[in-house]
């Protein structure tokens, strides 16, 4: 009788540890990533469906979920700035001298245009801003832009002259140079209306046009001869000390290009060259 009891009793007890085992935990998923969908299948028998940005794929007849992921759009601030930008490029003038004039005459004696041609290639534009500011005017798409900085111009030239400083005029040298160049350095604010084709986009595409007026604060003329070594000279060299410019900037996504054209002549007289730029931009926006 004891040996039945102890049986019964040992089958009640097996009996209620499985009846208290939980089956409330719901069981994993499998999950499946196809580009910016996750489709999510249930094993439990419960639907749960989710999508994000509030869509959803209602489907009573089976336990998936399918999440679709959309590209964040990038909130931009009405006032962005941005340090330090640097251009890279090239310097050169589009001479229109008439080099029979008296006063062409006066300031280079038996010049011709070829004996100041520049140098393709090597006359070299480097622009360092220190700050461009953009504000929003229309919905991120039309912005005004401005920003300050430094113009550097290196006009190298292929003949032997030379600029004299007392008097100022130009002079064919009697020695052959192994580098001949004119630098001018210009403190320069650009002013531009600015259009953002993807203004979602961190990366924009779009155009700016505007106009930049710099301030001659430093020119020179570096020499190298076998003869007389290096030689560098600084004056004014009748440059016009300012530099009035249309200016253009095209954003292609990470690639950014940049150019600009004079509006008045390099010199104050004498000579009719427009000096312009073009390049690279490396900037953040």
């Amino acid at each position: 009788m004891k040996q039945l009891l102890f049986s019964l009793l040992g089958l009640m007890i097996c009996l209620t540890g499985m009846a208290q085992s939980d089956t409330t935990k719901p069981q994993t998923a499998d999950t499946i990533k196809v580009g910016n969908m996750i489709i999510i299948k249930r094993h439990d028998g419960k639907e749960k469906k989710e999508e994000k940005e509030n869509k959803k794929d209602d489907d009573d007849d089976d336990n998936v979920t399918v999440e679709i992921k959309k590209r964040k759009e990038y909130k931009k601030s009405n006032v962005s700035t941005n340090w330090m930008i640097v251009d890279l490029g090239f310097s050169n003038v589009n001479d229109e001298t008439n080099y029979s004039a008296p006063a062409t005459q006066a300031f280079f004696p038996g010049g011709t245009k070829n004996q100041l041609s520049i140098r393709n290639g090597k006359s070299i534009n480097v622009n360092v801003w220190v700050f461009m500011q953009k504000v929003n005017l229309i919905q991120h798409v039309v912005n005004l832009k401005y920003g300050l900085g430094v113009e550097l111009n290196n006009y190298r030239y292929e003949k032997n002259i030379r600029y004299g400083i007392d008097p100022q005029v130009i002079y064919s040298d009697s020695i052959s140079f192994t580098k001949n160049k004119l630098a001018a350095d210009y403190i320069t604010l650009p002013v531009m209306l600015n259009f953002n084709f993807a203004p979602k986009r961190k990366k924009t595409y779009g155009l700016s046009a505007g106009i930049s007026a710099g301030y001659l604060y430093a020119a020179r003329q570096k020499l190298k001869s076998d003869l007389r070594g290096k030689e560098k000279i600084k004056n004014d060299f009748n440059l016009e000390p300012w530099k009035i410019s249309a200016v253009g900037e095209l954003n292609l996504g990470v690639i950014n290009l940049y150019g600009s054209y004079a509006l008045n002549n390099l010199h104050k007289n004498g000579l009719q060259q427009t000096p312009y730029n073009f390049g690279i931009r490396f900037s953040s926006w």
